[in-house]
């Protein structure tokens, strides 16, 4: 009878401990057989898209219960279509991701009814900082920069996007005639204007895309690369001068080093307020492995994709002193942006 009695409480210990093995997994638990959404802030073929759909492809297999990602393309207004319903409509508890613009912080400090506290978003991870470039085709006929300060040149770009504060900060602080062409939905769709001749130069084309889909422009010098939005000339293009290098006064120099800054954030995934928090590591946990995934690194590889990875919270430090600039900088920015 003892022995009876002994074996039925080990019997029921075993089952008490693996009750708890499974209350341990919550996070699992949560996402097997879930629908994961990707939103995309940008139509296809751009570097947002690219990466987004690189998340879509290889981060499921690294989050606990292995749910599915679906990448949804949602272009508008630089990407604040995307951040308003990522922000608004979504589902706040880590079923909604996003890849939206490397500049949401400074559209938000610049603009005064944009009333989004960018820093309840959270980013899980960074796949590459970003180098934008503006890229005149041959048919164009341009051959540097310098031919933008001696005759107008027209150039594509989105409202409220990176493209327009190049091409604003050329023509106040660089000496250039830039006609800006707006309206677009993204550097994919500004190249397909460059191609069509609407335009001459597609101000912003992310250099990551760019090694990706056009490689042969850099490579074999088949597109002028008239400049880089960089801290520092890349590698992979040393001769063509930064945006800092092109300004001609000192305040120029300094809102194109803020700019440049944006591009830390280059592609990176977030996720929407109020995830909670063990969600959101296991977000970013994820993210790291994936990183390290041989499949991952493969693939990368195979189709010229370029990383520079970095953790979510760098991205989130990154957003909130951007939210901290000096109100000079934001005027500057403000008066960018407006166009």
């Amino acid at each position: 009878m003892r022995f009876v009695n002994r074996m039925a409480l080990l019997g029921l210990a075993a089952t008490l401990a693996g009750a708890g093995v499974v209350r341990a997994e919550p996070i699992a638990d949560f996402y097997r057989g879930k629908t994961i959404k990707m939103i995309i802030g940008y139509g296809p073929g751009g570097g947002y898209d690219l990466y987004g759909r690189l998340a879509a492809e290889f981060l499921p297999r690294h989050i606990p219960g292995n749910p599915t990602i679906v990448p949804e393309n949602m272009p508008g207004g630089g990407s604040l279509k995307a951040i308003l319903y990522l922000y608004q409509v979504a589902p706040q508890d880590g079923t909604y991701l996003g890849s939206v613009s490397q500049q949401m912080a400074a559209n938000a400090v610049t603009d005064d009814k944009n009333k989004i506290d960018v820093t309840r978003f959270h980013y899980i991870g960074r796949f590459t900082s970003n180098i934008d470039v503006g890229v005149a085709l041959p048919q164009a006929g341009i051959k540097s920069f310098a031919e933008a300060r001696s005759r107008q040149v027209v150039v594509g770009a989105e409202n409220g996007s990176m493209s327009l504060i190049y091409a604003q900060a050329l023509n106040t602080y660089g000496g250039a005639k830039l006609k800006i062409v707006k309206g677009y939905n993204g550097s994919a769709d500004i190249q397909l204007a460059a191609e069509r001749g609407e335009v001459d130069v597609n101000g912003s084309f992310s250099l990551p895309a760019v090694l990706v889909a056009h490689p042969d422009w850099v490579h074999d010098g088949k597109a002028v690369i008239l400049y880089q939005n960089a801290l520092k000339r890349s590698a992979e293009i040393p001769n063509v001068p930064t945006l800092s290098e092109l300004m001609l006064t000192d305040e120029g120099r300094t809102v194109a080093h803020v700019v440049a800054g944006m591009a830390e954030i280059g592609r990176s995934i977030l996720t929407t307020p109020g995830v909670p928090q063990e969600r959101l590591a296991a977000l970013r946990s994820a993210f790291q492995e994936m990183l390290k995934d041989p499949d991952f690194i493969a693939a990368c590889g195979q189709r010229h994709m370029m990383l520079d990875p970095a953790k979510g919270e760098d991205m989130d430090t990154i957003n909130q002193e951007t939210m901290d600039l000096p109100k000079p900088i934001v005027e500057a920015l403000r008066t960018l942006l407006k166009g």
